[in-house]
């Protein structure tokens, strides 16, 4: 099944488009069921991943990238999510929260050192915001991090960590509180490179979904990196990630609208070839509405997260237009795995089908980014509604 083309995408983009999709239904679809029936990484289709440039798709081309926009990530995401969301998340960590902080905040002698490497995806970059007790309350972080003798020293935890302990996890930008006791509270972001004494990474979680993807809890324990790792503005740090975090809503929209057109390519499939009482399934107007609503879901969160990057490209602003399309899509994923899961029955309850597996990757896209309360604070916020505090 193909997408609508009259979303107005250039021919660079359009190209992009058909051959991620190409790579995901002939590379990622068949092999897939068995790396997440194995909670095991895919470092196979991560490596060709980043051979087609995948992982470099924004960065310019001094660093190793692609030369191209924000938009050509997030539908290489889509593509990708319409297959497989394990796969379409570490693309999403790798790029958005590995090294995009550092393309834009890091220092010349940073992007030569570590860029080069996360374009060619060689090398993951993982990015430690959350912690065990302040997920959505980013701003009470809790790890810290002084100055001693030329090094910073880290101390803290985080959890919930995309790509931080695979085998090709080159680095983690961590944020910690850098002012010293009784001043204005400051959180710096810091980059510590992978096997730093101190520095532990805990066994991967058992995860409802996103089996295939690589998420840790990590440990500070009198972590030493050199000062200059310091990424971006000392005591700017959170307000360095508030920009990313807006970014990565669009490409999560991305992500999400991948998995609600995954559903419904799914279902278009498989009511022409489901027969109950002497009919196909798809000629019943029950079935036929579920799938017409799917579609419509689906399609109005694409053109949401499109309207969010067109104004990001442009140099807009689109906070609002972002936190509108990661709730929208991530709500359109949730429900359209909800429904493609009706329609299959009981196949729709068994792992090993797309489906099941759609559905149990679904409802962290509610979470992951912000809440979907989160993402409703932000609107409110823009509109110039006072929120609670």
């Amino acid at each position: 099944m193909t997408i609508s083309t009259h979303l107005h995408l250039s021919d660079e983009h359009a190209a992009l488009r058909a051959t991620v999709e190409r790579f995901a239904r002939t590379e990622v679809a068949p092999v897939i069921a068995d790396y997440y029936e194995r909670e095991a990484f895919p470092y196979e289709l991560v490596a060709r991943m980043g051979e087609m440039g995948l992982f470099g798709l924004p960065f310019p081309e001094e660093y190793g990238g692609m030369g191209g926009d924000y938009l050509a990530f997030c539908l290489a995401l889509e593509e990708l999510a319409r297959v497989d969301s394990s796969v379409a998340i570490t693309l999403e960590a790798g790029v958005g929260l590995g090294a995009m902080p550092i393309f834009r905040y890091g220092t010349d002698a940073q992007k030569e050192e570590w860029l080069p490497s996360l374009c060619a995806g060689t090398m993951l970059g993982a990015f430690g915001l959350t912690e065990p007790d302040g997920g959505t309350d980013a701003g009470a972080t809790r790890t810290t991090a002084r100055r001693e003798g030329g090094q910073w020293v880290i101390n803290g935890t985080k959890s919930f960590i995309t790509n931080s302990g695979t085998d090709i996890t080159g680095l983690v930008t961590v944020t910690a509180v850098t002012s010293e006791p009784g001043r204005p509270r400051a959180i710096s972001a810091i980059i510590v490179p992978a096997g730093t004494p101190g520095f532990t990474v805990s066994k991967k979680y058992s995860k409802v979904g996103w089996a295939a993807s690589d998420t840790r809890e990590l440990s500070f324990v009198d972590c030493r990196v050199p000062e200059a790792n310091l990424l971006g503005t000392e005591g700017r740090g959170y307000a360095q990630f508030l920009r990313t975090l807006d970014e990565g809503r669009i490409a999560i929209a991305a992500l999400s609208v991948g998995l609600a057109q995954g559903c419904v390519d799914e279902c278009v499939r498989y009511v022409a070839e489901r027969s109950a009482f002497g009919k196909t399934i798809g000629s019943y107007q029950a079935i036929q509405f579920k799938v017409a609503d799917m579609e419509a879901r689906a399609y109005t969160a694409r053109l949401a997260y499109y309207d969010a990057a067109a104004l990001m490209l442009r140099g807009l602003p689109f906070k609002k237009e972002a936190a509108i399309a990661k709730l929208v899509a991530s709500e359109a994923a949730m429900a359209n795995a909800r429904e493609a899961a009706q329609v299959f029955g009981g196949y729709g309850f068994m792992n090993e089908t797309p489906v099941g597996r759609f559905y149990r990757d679904a409802k962290i896209l509610e979470i992951g980014e912000g809440t979907s309360e989160v993402q409703r604070m932000v609107i409110a916020r823009e509109l110039g509604i006072a929120t609670e505090g």
